[in-house]
């Protein structure tokens, strides 16, 4: 498979945002967002999707942590646009469970080129410390929309709200992993009846 890095950079009036990605990395991860939490989940999705991952952002936290969240998304998203090529030989759909304690996630992603999120998802609280939960569905929109993926995302159980969290981004990032091996039945094959995604 060709060399499957991007690095990305956007600027804003609200943000500044550097992402740097490897998808055939081994879960190495940096990150200086000024979001501590979001920092957390970023490093779930690049040691359960084994991704090199580097977010460098500034925003204008002095408001809130949206459009630095939001912004980190779109940002992530177009280096996975990047990265991932013409996605030929590719698995093109992932999917993974994953629990921790009492919460249980499910997160089905396909590299389809058509940008959908469909995510169900009762937090049990508001905030996990000081984060807002409700961005997440921002930074997976954001996500969504310039990665041109489907995804879809269902908490299936959970009470404890940083639990419900953390297993939704493992989740993400081992079906990340499993959409984008390497299909050795398929080397070389567009996975679609279209010719192309």
């Amino acid at each position: 498979m060709a060399d499957r890095t991007a690095r990305v950079t956007r600027n804003t009036l609200e943000t500044q945002i550097t992402v740097s990605i490897n998808l055939d990395g081994t879960g190495q991860f940096e990150s200086d967002t000024g979001v501590p939490f979001l920092d957390h989940m970023m490093d779930q999705i690049a040691r359960h999707g084994l991704i090199d991952m580097e977010i460098n952002a500034i925003g204008d936290l002095h408001i809130d942590d949206h459009h630095t969240v939001e912004d980190i998304g779109i940002t992530l998203g177009q280096a996975f646009h990047q990265a991932v090529g013409d996605k030929k030989g590719i698995r093109r759909y992932g999917h993974a469970y994953v629990p921790l304690d009492e919460a249980l996630s499910r997160v089905v992603i396909d590299f389809s080129g058509r940008p959908g999120l469909a995510m169900d998802v009762d937090f049990t609280r508001g905030r996990v410390g000081s984060f807002d939960v409700d961005l997440f569905s921002e930074f997976f929109h954001g996500f969504v929309n310039h990665a041109q993926v489907t995804l879809h995302i269902d908490n299936l159980k959970g009470k404890n709200t940083h639990h419900q969290a953390e297993t939704i981004f493992k989740a993400f990032g081992r079906a990340i992993r499993m959409a984008l091996e390497e299909d050795p039945r398929a080397a070389g094959i567009m996975p679609s009846t279209k010719g192309c995604l």
